[in-house]
C-alpha cells in the first residue's frame, strides 16, 4: 500500500500461519474469564447497548469485516479476471481465501486492534486521569505487528494481554500492508509518527472504530463528535502513513462513520465533513476524490465499470472514494458492498471501508444473515462493537470502588 506502483501489497500471500498464542501472548486465567460476550461470567458484566445503538455499531464493524471477506479472494485481480472466474456479476458470495470462506484479512485485524487501543486508552484515562490515545493505539498496533512475526521491543509483555491476544485468527498472516509493517517496525517510541511519504489506504481501512468511539462520547454535539473523529483518525493514520492525504482520508472516513452512527444520512454526513478536509494540507486531493464519487453516484444505474474512473483503491483517497460511491449509489448493504469489491484493485480494503459505511448507515439487520454466520471471528467482532457502544457506562475510575465488573473491563482492556 505504498504510493504508486509500490503502493500495491505484495501479491504473494506468503506463509499462511496457524499460530497458537504462546509466550508473551499466553492467556492468563484472568483474561480467559473476559474473552467473549457469550460466556456465563462475561454476561453478568456486559450490559447490552440500546438496540438503536447496537444495530449501527455492529452493522459498522461486522459490515466492514464481511466486505473484507468478500473482497479478499479477488484482491489483485482485474475486473475482467473476476468476471471470467465468477461470471458477469462477479463476486456475489463468499469464496475461498486463506483456506476458508469468510476469512478476514489484515484490514479487519488492524480494525480490531484500533478498537482495542481506543478502549485501553479509555480505561487508562479513567484510572489514571489521562491517556495519550495515539501512544496507546500504537502499542496496540505493535502487538498486531508481533502477531505477524515481527516482535516489537515496544510491546509490554507483562501481565494480562487483553481480549485480542488469544484469538488465533489474529495471529495469521493475511497479506499485511508493507507500509504498516515497515512503519511499525521502525517506530522508536510509542506514538511516533511515521517518516515516510506513503498515502496507501492502510491508514484508512482500520479507523472505523475511531468514528464509533467518538460518536459515543458523552455530552458532545454531532459536529464535535465528527471533528474529534476527524482529528483522531488523522493522528492514528499518521502512525504509519506520512503523506498528508493518507491521514486526511482516514480522518474523513472516521468522521463520516461518526455521523452515520448518530443517524445522519450519508450525503449530509459527507457535506458536514468536507470543510474539515479542505483545511488540511493537500486536502484538495481528498475533497476532489470524494466530490468525484458523489457526482458519479447520481449518474444512472450503479455499475462496476463506473468505479474505474475513481481509481483502484490502493491509495487512500481512491479507496475512500470507491466506498463513498458504493454507499451513495446503492440502495442497500448487499448491493453496495458487492459494488465495492467487484473492480480492478484493492477489493478487500474497498469492501471493508464500504462495508463499514453501509453497515453504519443501514444497520446490522441489513447485512445478510448467511454472511454474518459464515464470518471468521463474527462473534468476537460483535462483542467488540458492543464494547465501543458501551464504554462510557463501564464502572471504572480513580475514585470508583473496584468490583468484579470493573475488574472484568480492566482485564479485557488493560490500561497500557
Amino acid at each position: 500500500m505504498q504510493q504508486g506502483a509500490n503502493n500495491r501489497r505484495d501479491a504473494t500471500h506468503g506463509p499462511r500461519l496457524a499460530v497458537v498464542p504462546v509466550g508473551p501472548f499466553a492467556v492468563t486465567e484472568h483474561l480467559q474469564k473476559s474473552l467473549g460476550a457469550a460466556t456465563t461470567g462475561a454476561k453478568a458484566h456486559r450490559a447490552p447497548p440500546p438496540d438503536a445503538v447496537r444495530r449501527r455499531w455492529r452493522g459498522c464493524l461486522l459490515g466492514g469485516a464481511v466486505g473484507d471477506a468478500l473482497g479478499a479472494p479477488v484482491e489483485f485481480m482485474s475486473l475482467a479476471e473476476i468476471r471470467e472466474r465468477f461470471g458477469p456479476a462477479g463476486v456475489v458470495d463468499y469464496t475461498t481465501a486463506f483456506d476458508r470462506q469468510g476469512a478476514i484479512t489484515d484490514d479487519t485485524q488492524m480494525t480490531l486492534y484500533t478498537a482495542e487501543g481506543l478502549l485501553r486508552a479509555h480505561v487508562k484515562s479513567a484510572l489514571e486521569g489521562t491517556a495519550n490515545v495515539p501512544a496507546v493505539a500504537s502499542h496496540a498496533y505493535a502487538r498486531w505487528l508481533a502477531t505477524q512475526g515481527n516482535p516489537s521491543p515496544l510491546v509490554d509483555t507483562t501481565g494480562d494481554q487483553g481480549v485480542l491476544a488469544s484469538l488465533e485468527a489474529l495471529h495469521a498472516r493475511r497479506v499485511p500492508g508493507h507500509t504498516c509493517i515497515q512503519a511499525l517496525a521502525a517506530m522508536p517510541l510509542l506514538g511516533t509518527k511515521a517518516k515516510n511519504d506513503s498515502k496507501g489506504c492502510g491508514g484508512v481501512m482500520r479507523v472505523a472504530p475511531v468514528g464509533l468511539y467518538c460518536a459515543r462520547t458523552p455530552g458532545t454535539t454531532d459536529q464535535r463528535a465528527a471533528r474529534r473523529a476527524f482529528d483522531l483518525g488523522c493522528e492514528l493514520a499518521a502512525l504509519t502513513h506520512g503523506h498528508p492525504t493518507g491521514q486526511t482520508a482516514a480522518g474523513a472516513f472516521a468522521a463520516i462513520v461518526a455521523l452515520l452512527a448518530r443517524e445522519w444520512e450519508a450525503d449530509e454526513a459527507i457535506d458536514e465533513v468536507l470543510p474539515l478536509v479542505v483545511k488540511r494540507p493537500l486536502g484538495s486531493e481528498t475533497r476532489d476524490a470524494i466530490g468525484k464519487a458523489v457526482a458519479l453516484a447520481t449518474q444512472g444505474t450503479p455499475s462496476a465499470d463506473r468505479i474505474a474512473s475513481l481509481g483502484e483503491g490502493w491509495i487512500a483517497e481512491e479507496a475512500l472514494a470507491i466506498a463513498v460511491y458504493a454507499t451513495l449509489a446503492a440502495p442497500d448493504y448487499t448491493s453496495g458492498v458487492l459494488l465495492a469489491v467487484n473492480h480492478d484493485g484493492d477489493s478487500d480494503s474497498t469492501g471493508a471501508i464500504a462495508g463499514n459505511l453501509l453497515g453504519a448507515l443501514h444497520g446490522v439487520e441489513n447485512v445478510p444473515r448467511k454472511w454474518l454466520s459464515g464470518l471468521e471471528l463474527g462473534t468476537e467482532i460483535a462483542a467488540i462493537a458492543d464494547d465501543l457502544a458501551t464504554w462510557p457506562d463501564w464502572p471504572i475510575g480513580e475514585f470508583i470502588e473496584e468490583t468484579e465488573t470493573s475488574n472484568y473491563w480492566r482485564t479485557r482492556y488493560p490500561p497500557c
